[in-house]
């Protein structure tokens, strides 16, 4: 079993134009997929909805892993994701990461709190923003 990581996620949800945002999440979320994000859940559509938009208004970035632990199912991480918006202004966000893989290593939640390290206030909900 291949399991994925937020790394490789990210990247292909947000970065890699060549994907359609529905092979991204194919790719790395299980169809039952559900994430809380700062409280809010969302479920898989809901989810489609949020990376449909950030791809809207960012033209690039990269994704930094502080911390990893992979335990069976479970997943744990702490990342910063670094943006460029298309307005040029930048967003950088700490993001902490619970979460849970299916059978076939994708991810089948996540739970997850951010916090804005550099942006505008307006940028402090980019995490599930629509």
């Amino acid at each position: 079993m291949t399991r994925t990581g937020i790394k490789p996620a990210l990247t292909d949800l947000i970065f890699s134009s060549e994907l359609s945002v529905e092979e991204a999440v194919d790719r790395h979320f299980a169809p039952e997929y559900r994430q809380r994000t700062d409280g809010r859940w969302d479920d898989r559509a809901g989810f489609v909805e949020h990376i449909t938009h950030v791809r809207g208004v960012v033209s690039g970035g990269r994704v930094e892993v502080h911390d990893e632990l992979y335990d069976g199912s479970k997943y744990a991480d702490r990342h910063t994701v670094h943006l460029t918006k298309t307005d040029g202004s930048t967003v950088s966000m700490e993001v902490y990461v619970f979460a849970e893989l299916g059978t076939d290593g994708r991810f089948s939640r996540i739970e997850e709190t951010t916090l804005l390290l550099q942006g505008s206030d307006a940028d402090r909900h980019i995490g599930s923003a629509r």
